[in-house]
């Protein structure tokens, strides 16, 4: 028996084919991430997905849907941001932006941040479908 040495190729999956953002579109979401941290929880609901999924370092843990929102009061409305290292994957009609944040507010702790918010491209509007934090010191 002969094993076949034909051209290793890669699949062609859907994730394969990534594609880009035009400037426009990529500072809509950058626009729209800053907002999800200072501007209070009810933007962040407002362009947020119904049935999303958000992870943030313990407590509160993993939330989904609109347990989000009995939970995240007090950890939004930063006062400032700044984010950094940011980086853009798009796939079709997802994209997912990650970066390192620096997030302050009054009489709290700079809070310091690994990050990922997964967005929907939803009849042309962008909706977060996931976020995720990862604190670092």
């Amino acid at each position: 028996m002969t094993a076949s040495t034909g051209n290793a190729r890669t699949p062609p999956h859907a994730a394969h084919k990534s594609g880009t953002l035009s400037p426009r579109e990529q500072g809509v979401l950058w626009d729209l991430e800053e907002h999800f941290w200072t501007s209070g929880a009810d933007n962040a609901r407002a362009t947020t997905a119904t049935n999303a999924v958000m992870i943030f370092p313990y407590p509160p843990g993993i939330l989904q849907g609109d347990h989000i929102w009995t939970k995240l009061r007090e950890r939004t409305g930063w006062r400032s941001i700044v984010m950094a290292e940011r980086r853009v994957t798009r796939c079709r009609d997802i994209a997912i932006l990650t970066y390192r944040v620096s997030a302050e507010k009054p009489d709290v702790p700079i809070y310091k941040a690994l990050c990922a918010s997964t967005y929907l491209n939803d009849d042309d509007r962008w909706l977060r479908i996931s976020h995720q934090q990862t604190s670092v010191a």
